[in-house]
């Protein structure tokens, strides 16, 4: 909404105000603001002159006027013209040299077409008052010469440029920005609807509602002997154009004006054109319409029509029909009023795509008492400015609506913003805003009345926020804020209008027992234990392609091909839901490499979606007119797929890189598996590994991941022909694992450890083993072999070679033990460490070495 300051001081009494200071106002009142576009204050020198004599120039392509021009000075100025719509004796708009016009166009004598010319004549567009360049502008006959033009036609302004909210569509006119104006600098307002209206009871043209739920007043007023030559005056002209509309014609250009001022949407009927009388009704199946726009456009039946006996004659609150639009010939006009439904309104315009100035103006709500007011005032335009006859009598069709009344404690704004408000506080800021504030309780409301509009007007809302002692009021909102329906509406608007920075700054307290989830802790915990391992998070789409099942050579029946497809897909190459990370960073290290990042190690943390066997393919869809039962959540739940939470890791290049102090190490499969230890170190459990083959990964390089007999993820080298498939570096590693299952089997609070103060006792030992024996089992051996006394085992060494004979290796491990009451004796030690080995052989076949 562009708002000129002049046309805001026409109603409201404004101080020496900048239009910045009325624009922090307004932002302080809550609404947006947009911009603000200053008008004219660069023109200087620009004076009414009149065309004394003109000389027509031949010899040039265009017709040229060599003019002389009066402008109040000792002798008449030489102006070179290139129009031709002014006679001699016509007054004008004249840039005198040295002047300046809007943009910083300076103007200065020059010497053009062989003649001097002093100045400029200037058209309306020259002067920043319009787009019309096709001729000079013309002033008014008996204009005085010499006159200021900046003056004389108000070419300084400021517009306002405001963002209008859907809930704030009163903003959308001169009226109610003008009203919050008033309010916010504590002056008088003049409200532009308070006119006087005629005592007339003779319906005009004739009309009536069909449909209540689609319109609840029409009004209809006439006017015979309009002249369809008739200019819109200058002023009007001028406030459209700063108010970002075109000016078309009087009578349209009447009906934009008093819309932008009011607030109110007019439609003017041809009267020659209308058949019979005019019904407001909904579409009939098949019906077809020609706008103004000249689309013939299919009808739906929830549109909301305006007819006569000929069928639709305009879509009512958004655009006109063609066959009965104002021509150049029009004399007899008839202008409607109404107010129609907003949710109608809003389905219509978008149903067509059809969004116009009335329209956003209906779907926001507009004030039901207006159509009278505006139909009134425009026919006095008419008759005003186009030499119309007003015709005695108006139409005005009504659904009865009572108002909707709300009552709330008149300390309930206060409560909800924290700070005390009095009951003379909250009475004067309701009022301010135009509501009718009583003391007590109504008791229709308070049983919960609903109004016929359907708004329930809080009754038993109220009685909930109640507080013993607390004084009670009823609430009637205004007709022009259909916006203000519960009590929580009402404590905004005092909230806003005692100022928002009133408000104190107050950090709430924690209640007690709230904090973060164990699987929230956990999550956290793991991103920062991957980022302090050298890894960098990612962040990808949930959406994956179906190739990526090729190329991650998942088997036909393999689980993770059962994906959930989106009914509305971002991209028609990734339609479906991931039931795996790996795709995700897979192309964001493609990405990274693509871009000389040859070294990576990137991890990501999120849900992945897993259809659930037999479910419905389609979610149930269910109104918002009442809470769903039971029944109905658990129908939506049972469509829904699962959604575990996973954590991801990809390495490829140096994991541990060169540098001036010697050489890196490339990142391995060995590096995946330390990544998921890592992982499963802050959930306090143990993995245990094992060889598996599982694609994606290399069938010989890949090791399945168990937290007891739950098998938890998978980690190794992936598969060369995936490395190819995505043009991955060599010998890419990536581990996947599922930290819903990790979380589940993670134990309870940590208990803290006895810390022992007495001494370690270190073993060593070697045992040669079949090559394709675990390292794991060899470990799992030693540490049942070796009883309560083992404190820690680490394998440090393994070997491969003559000494072990083929087919065998070498696993060197450093055994802690320490007691917890005693200092152990070197006997004890050799005992637990022989036991560990005695365990060792029996299940892996362990010989000690050497």
């Amino acid at each position: 909404m562009k708002v000129p300051l002049s046309w805001l001081r026409e109603y409201v009494d404004l101080p020496a105000a900048t239009a910045h200071e009325v624009a922090d106002k307004l932002t302080a009142a809550g609404l947006k603001l947009e911009s603000i576009t200053s008008h004219g204050h660069d023109v200087k020198n620009v004076v009414v002159g009149e065309v004394l004599d003109f000389e027509e120039l031949s010899g040039f392509k265009k017709p040229i006027r060599h003019c002389k021009v009066e402008v109040g000075e000792a002798t008449p100025r030489e102006i070179i013209c290139g129009a031709t719509n002014f006679s001699a004796g016509d007054r004008v708009p004249v840039v005198l040299p040295g002047g300046v016009l809007p943009g910083g166009f300076e103007v200065g004598a020059r010497k053009t077409y062989g003649r001097m010319s002093e100045g400029m004549i200037c058209s309306e567009r020259e002067l920043g008052l319009g787009d019309d360049h096709n001729g000079i502008m013309v002033l008014p006959a008996g204009t005085p010469i010499g006159t200021d033009v900046v003056e004389l036609l108000g070419l300084r302004d400021d517009v306002i440029e405001l963002e209008i909210t859907p809930d704030i569509g009163y903003a959308l006119s001169i009226r109610g920005v003008a009203r919050e104006v008033a309010t916010a600098f504590g002056v008088a307002f003049r409200d532009p609807a308070d006119v006087e209206l005629p005592a007339e009871t003779a319906p005009a043209w004739p009309a009536s509602i069909a449909d209540p739920t689609a319109c609840d007043r029409f009004v209809l007023r006439e006017v015979s002997g309009f002249d369809p030559a008739a200019q819109s005056p200058l002023w009007m002209r001028v406030r459209l154009t700063r108010a970002g509309m075109r000016p078309v014609s009087l009578a349209v250009d009447i009906t934009n004006y008093l819309m932008l001022e009011l607030g109110q949407p007019l439609h003017a009927f041809d009267r020659a054109k209308l058949r019979g009388e005019i019904v407001v009704r909904r579409a009939a199946a098949g019906e077809r319409l020609e706008t103004l726009d000249h689309v013939v456009r299919e009808l739906d039946p929830d549109d909301i029509l305006i007819t006569d006996e000929s069928g639709p004659i305009s879509m009512a609150g958004t655009m006109g029909g063609l066959e009965t639009e104002i021509s150049d010939a029009s004399t007899d006009i008839v202008i409607e009023a109404a107010h129609f439904s907003a949710t109608g309104i809003s389905r219509e315009s978008r149903r067509h795509g059809l969004v116009s100035e009335a329209s956003k103006r209906f779907e926001r709500g507009v004030d039901r008492e207006l159509p009278l007011v505006a139909s009134w005032r425009a026919v006095q335009l008419l008759a005003e400015l186009g030499g119309a006859t007003i015709r005695p009598g108006v139409t005005h069709a009504e659904v009865e609506v009572e108002p909707a009344r709300i009552a709330i404690p008149a300390g309930y704004p206060g409560r909800v913003a924290g700070v005390h408000y009095s009951k003379d506080t909250v009475v004067a800021r309701l009022e301010q805003v135009g509501c009718v504030v009583v003391d007590g309780d109504d008791p229709a409301v308070r049983k919960g009345g609903v109004a016929p509009t359907g708004v329930v007007t809080g009754g038993a809302l109220a009685a909930k926020l109640a507080v013993t002692g607390d004084d009670m009021i009823t609430v009637t909102p205004p007709s022009w804020r259909p916006d203000l329906t519960d009590p929580n509406d009402l404590a905004e608007e005092v909230i806003r209008l005692e100022g928002y920075e009133s408000l104190p700054s107050v950090l709430p307290s924690a209640p007690a027992g709230a904090g973060l989830t164990e699987g929230q802790r956990l999550r956290r915990r793991v991103g920062r234990a991957l980022a302090e391992g050298g890894y960098v998070e990612v962040l990808s789409y949930p959406f994956i392609s179906p190739d990526d099942f090729d190329r991650l050579l998942l088997p036909a029946d393999d689980a993770r091909r059962a994906a959930a497809r989106l009914a509305n897909p971002l991209s028609e190459d990734e339609p479906l839901m991931r039931t795996t990370l790996l795709p995700g960073l897979l192309k964001t290290l493609v990405r990274n490499v693509g871009r000389g990042h040859t070294d990576v190690a990137i991890f990501e943390t999120g849900s992945v979606y897993r259809p659930r066997p037999n479910a419905p393919e389609v979610a149930p869809v269910l109104g918002v007119e009442r809470r769903p039962t039971a029944e109905e959540v658990a129908t939506i739940e049972a469509a829904l797929p699962d959604q575990p939470l996973r954590v991801a890791v990809v390495l490829a290049g140096e994991f541990e890189r060169s540098g001036w102090w010697g050489g890196g190490r490339a990142a391995s499969w060995a590096d995946a598996v330390q990544a998921a230890r890592l992982v499963a170190a802050e959930a306090r459990v143990e993995l245990s590994i094992s060889a598996d083959q599982h694609e994606p990964w290399h069938p010989g390089r890949c090791a399945a991941l168990y937290v007891g007999d739950t098998l938890v993820g998978h980690a190794g080298e992936l598969h060369p022909r995936v490395v190819e498939a995505y043009g991955l570096p060599p010998r890419t590693a990536a581990m996947e694992l599922e930290l819903s299952r990790l979380e589940s089997a993670m134990p309870g609070p940590v208990q803290t450890p006895a810390v022992s103060a007495y001494p370690v006792a270190t073993q060593d030992v070697a045992l040669i083993v079949p090559d394709f024996t675990p390292v794991a089992d060899v470990e799992a051996a030693l540490r049942d072999g070796a009883g309560e006394l083992l404190e820690s085992i680490r394998l440090f060494d393994v070997y491969a070679g003559a000494q072990v004979g083929e087919g065998n290796k070498s696993l060197a491990y450093s055994m802690r033990f320490r007691a917890a009451d005693r200092t152990l004796t070197a006997e004890e030690t050799t005992a637990a460490r022989d036991a560990a080995v005695a365990m060792a052989a029996d299940r892996v076949g362990a010989q000690l070495r050497g």
